[in-house]
């Protein structure tokens, strides 16, 4: 059998090779708006407060603007951690 990669590991290749640009999507989107605190950081700090009174869509934009961010620590993980080795039989 030859080795595929998983619906994961593509993503974090996808990821470790898209750096530039998933730099670029956390500091535009994954911050906007920018004043008067951004935007994710204000839901994080709500859900940090026991997401008292989030509706659906409070959750669906930390989605939104958190999303750029999961990416890049997915992104930056893959460059730091060592590629296993593939069993080809």
């Amino acid at each position: 059998l030859l080795w595929q990669k998983t619906s994961m590991q593509k993503l974090i290749q996808f990821c470790t090779k898209n750096i530039g640009l998933l730099v670029i999507a956390s500091l535009t989107l994954g911050l906007a708006p920018f004043t008067p605190e951004p935007h994710v950081w204000e839901k994080l700090k709500w859900v940090a407060r026991g997401a008292e009174g989030m509706a659906w869509f409070d959750w669906f934009d930390l989605l939104l603007h958190g999303s750029p961010w999961a990416l890049l620590g997915l992104g930056l993980a893959g460059k730091v951690s060592k590629p296993k080795a593939s069993k080809n039989q």
